[in-house]
């Protein structure tokens, strides 16, 4: 009996290990992290581009005046998230990717192409992910 007790309590707490690891594998990368991967991006200058592209007329996002917006869902944490815009796995190059040309992976989001170039795309994920919260 006690050679089975101890296989049960081996097995549950390797289960518990797996579900852990799963679960921290659920909450994307972490802010200062994920905007150095952000490959030539300039988080301060995203932020200015967010206000000068009118993002904050449709989103709210934190560290940008007047960004106030409730068409569109709060930008805050996009770093901590599983998905961009529920279809693209989260990485900095998929950021980049949904910002400049957001019809592109979703014909049918309501988020317009701004007409935005690499560049300014990569400074806005970039500034995106080192929001922490």
């Amino acid at each position: 009996m006690t050679r089975l007790r101890s296989a049960k309590v081996a097995a549950v707490a390797a289960v518990a290990s797996i579900a852990a690891a799963l679960l921290a594998g659920c909450h994307g990368q972490t802010g200062t992290q994920a905007s150095a991967d952000v490959a030539g991006g300039d988080p301060v200058r995203g932020r200015g581009l967010i206000r000068s592209y009118g993002c904050g007329s449709c989103h709210e996002v934190k560290g940008v005046p007047g960004a106030q917006g409730t068409v569109g869902p709060p930008l805050t944490g996009v770093g901590g998230r599983m998905y961009i815009a529920g279809r693209l796995a989260n990485t900095p190059e998929n950021l980049a990717r949904w910002i400049k040309d957001p019809k592109g992976v979703d014909e049918k989001t309501a988020m317009p192409n701004l007409g935005l170039d690499d560049q300014d795309a990569r400074d806005i994920a970039a500034f995106l992910y080192d929001q922490r919260q």
